[in-house]
Parts: structure tokens; C-alpha cells; sequence
């Protein structure tokens, strides 16, 4: 019970009653005197029992006038202590933290969403309030704020963005699930973080091993290029040698890399450039025949090559350079359009087919043993030139070889075949 309600209640208690709440008293009987009228008590009807009647009415309206002011005034004190009451229960003592500072205040909020607004305080998608904003608040409890810190991390050469709500590096390590024993940190691990975030490098402990010079060596180390990596295992790259992956590139746990030990030489040597072949058509001469006007000549290139052996294991040569010496001179050659004849007076009647047939066997492009003779009509060289032809007889046409035949059977008869020649007259 509250002081105001028990005041309230005893003020009800100690309030003076009207006359008419006094008990009833029995009037004293009177027994009239002999000789009195009938129904008659001393004293009514007289004055003085008319002014004792007015002097019990005024006081009786005097102590309702006492009571009926009494009342309002108890009725506003109860309300005042009941209110008082309210607003002391509606008063909370709770304990805020924030990053890890904490405080004691008191809050007329109802949930915790409400007291984080009284107190100016916005949170975000990467911030963490417990209790959670839409829960109710009382008297004793903690609220715990803890802002989100975006970290630009680069873990082991991959780049990505993180939040953390913690306020030193250490612990957005170990908050991310980072292995930072023996890892390369760009910023100390005490390093506070800000609510604007920072950037940070790791780069894990992780194991590599080189083969090189017939050995293998393996070694723990969080450096950042395979190159450093092989400095800390104390193997050398000479000018020439490489790596089976390239030494600028981030080195993996578990990784094996091989070191080529190169050395290597160059060597310069000169080649023959082909010629060109120009041919152009002539129509004086006829089908079949070609006329070469000019020689063609090979020309000249130093061509530089570089030798190299890898691991003791020599590879193919392979051309770095190349220079002309002397340029290539073409070939001009004239190729003959005119139609052939197959008319030769004196010699059309006779059996070119038979002749053929015992001189060649019937073969445009036969060749005798000794290599002189050649042709369906086994001309030599330089019969067949006189007759008009070019290069030699077995390289000309069929029809070509024919009329040619038919040209020296009209200057010769059939001396030239002294074998077969009877075979022209069947």
C-alpha cells in the first residue's frame, strides 16, 4: 500500500460526521403534571425551546458544510500520490555499452529501438544491437551496441570487402577466421580500426617447394612473389634461367615449382633465298613451247639461330634473326600460244604411230639409257633445237614432237630412225 493511498484512506477515516450520523438517542419520558394538556414536553412551545431547536439546526448545517469541503481536497491528494507512484515505476535504470563503452542511465523508453533513438544513436545492416531492437525494456537490463568496420582485406593476393564489428585488427582476425601465425600483416596486429574502416594485406604462412640443381627444398614462408620465396630457400637465378611458373606470380601452399637452369648460345648461318618464276605469254611462239630469257638465281640470307640447353638437356635451335645478303634473281620464261600445226607437206601420209612404237613405245616423255635420246622419236638435244624446239623433246607435247618429226623427215628422209624408219611406209 502507498503512502498516498493509506493517506487517502485515512483522511476518509478521520473526517468528523454530520449530525446526522450521529447515533440516536431516546429522548428522556416525560410524565406530564396533572392537570397539563395531553401530548405536551416541558420546554416545546416555549422560546427558549424554539432557540435551542434553530441553535442544533445551525450546527447541523455548519458540520455539512465542513464535511462537503473536506472531500474534494482528499480526492486531490489521492490522485498526486497515485501519479507520483506511476512515474516512478515508468523510470528504468539500464546499462548501455557502445564499442565497448559503457554507461548507466535511466529511460522512460519501452523497448530498446525506442532508447537508441532518445539517444541519438542510428544503427545499420553491419551494425549489432543485443537485445534486438523490438525487445521490451526493464529496469537492470544491458543493451550492447557494436558499429560495423568495412576492411578492405587482401588475404593470400584475392581482394574483397568485410565488415567487422570489431575495433582492432587481432580481433577482425580472429572474428574473419584468419590464420595469422607467422602470417605478413600490413598493419600491426594492436592497430585500432575506426568506424571509416581500413586496408590490410595478410599473407598466410604456407609451404612451397623447389626443385633445382637435383635437390628438393621446402620451405614455409609468406612472401608475396615466388621470387621471394626462392631467395628465402636460397636458390640463385642466373640471367638465362626460369621457373616452370612465372616468378612475379603469388605462391600456393603446397605448391612445387621447378627451376630451369638454362644457359645457351647463338649461332648465325646463311641460307639460299628461292627465286621467282615470271612467265608471260607469247603469241609467236607455239603451245607448248617455252622460251627462258632469263636465268634465275638464288639469292642470300644470314639467318641467326639461338642454341640452349635446359637442365643439361639440349634443345631445337630456334631462329631469333634474319638478314638478306643478296636479293634472289627471277626467272623470265615465254610461253608459247600460237596453235601447233599438224600439217607437213610430204610427210602427213606416213605411220607416225608405228615409228613411235619402235623408237619409244609409244612414250612422249621416254628417255634412253644413256640419257642423250628422248621423246616419242628419240631426238638428242640438239637436233631437236634445230627444229625450233625448246629445252628437250621429252618434256614438249605429243603433237609438238610429231610435227618436229614430220619437219626433219622432210630435210632427212628416214635416215634419223635408221632402225625403225621402215616402219613410217608401213
Amino acid at each position: 500500500m502507498s503512502t498516498s493511498q493509506g493517506s487517502h484512506r485515512a483522511g476518509r477515516r478521520g473526517a468528523p460526521l454530520s449530525v446526522h450520523d450521529q447515533p440516536t438517542q431516546a429522548a428522556p419520558l416525560v410524565v406530564p403534571a396533572p392537570g397539563a394538556a395531553p401530548g405536551l414536553v416541558p420546554g416545546q412551545g416555549s422560546r427558549a425551546g424554539s432557540r435551542r431547536a434553530a441553535r442544533r439546526r445551525k450546527a447541523s448545517g455548519a458540520t455539512g458544510d465542513g464535511l462537503r469541503r473536506l472531500v474534494p481536497q482528499a480526492l486531490v491528494v489521492a490522485f498526486l500520490a497515485g501519479g507520483t507512484s506511476a512515474f516512478v515505476a515508468d523510470d528504468k535504470a539500464v546499462r548501455l555499452s557502445v564499442d565497448g563503452v559503457p554507461r548507466t542511465l535511466h529511460t522512460f523508453a519501452d523497448d530498446v529501438e525506442e532508447l537508441l533513438a532518445d539517444e541519438g544513436l542510428a544503427v545499420g545492416a553491419h551494425d549489432i544491437v543485443a537485445p534486438a531492437p523490438a525487445e521490451a525494456l526493464a529496469s537492470g537490463d544491458e543493451i550492447v551496441v557494436r558499429y560495423g568496420r568495412p576492411v578492405a582485406l587482401t588475404l593470400d593476393g584475392q581482394r574483397r570487402q568485410v565488415w567487422t564489428t570489431a575495433r582492432t585488427v587481432e580481433g577482425a582476425l580472429r572474428q574473419l577466421g584468419v590464420r595469422a601465425e607467422g602470417a605478413f600483416l600490413s598493419v600491426s596486429r594492436g592497430a585500432a580500426i575506426s568506424r571509416d574502416g581500413l586496408a590490410l594485406d595478410v599473407r598466410t604462412e604456407r609451404t612451397v617447394t623447389f626443385l633445382a640443381d637435383g635437390r628438393e627444398r621446402t620451405v614455409r614462408t609468406n612472401a608475396a612473389t615466388v621470387r621471394e620465396a626462392l631467395a628465402e630457400a636460397g636458390i640463385t637465378l642466373s640471367a638465362q634461367d626460369a621457373t616452370s611458373v612465372v616468378p612475379e606470380s603469388f605462391p600456393r601452399d603446397g605448391q612445387t615449382v621447378t627451376v630451369l637452369r638454362i644457359t645457351g648460345s647463338k649461332v648465325t648461318r646463311e641460307e639460299a633465298v628461292p627465286y621467282a618464276v615470271e612467265r608471260a605469254r607469247d603469241p609467236e611462239l607455239f603451245v607448248g613451247t617455252e622460251v627462258v630469257d632469263r636465268q634465275g638465281a638464288a639469292g642470300v640470307r644470314r639467318v641467326t639461330y639461338s642454341l640452349r640447353t635446359v637442365n643439361g638437356v639440349k634443345q631445337r635451335p630456334r631462329r631469333i634473326g634474319e638478314e638478306i645478303v643478296r636479293e634472289p634473281v627471277s626467272r623470265r620464261v615465254r610461253i608459247g600460244t600460237r596453235p601447233m600445226p599438224t600439217s607437213v607437206a610430204g610427210a602427213d601420209g606416213l605411220d607416225w604411230g608405228a615409228l613411235a612404237a619402235c623408237e619409244s613405245g609409244g612414250r612422249p616423255n621416254a628417255v634412253d639409257p644413256s640419257g642423250t635420246y628422248g621423246g616419242l622419236y628419240q631426238f638428242d638435244p640438239g637436233t631437236w633445237r634445230s627444229l625450233g624446239g625448246s629445252g628437250v623433246a621429252q618434256n614438249a607435247p605429243a603433237a609438238e614432237q610429231t610435227f618436229r618429226a614430220k619437219k626433219l623427215y622432210v630435210q632427212r628422209g628416214a635416215s634419223p630412225w635408221p632402225h625403225c624408219g621402215r616402219r613410217l611406209h608401213g
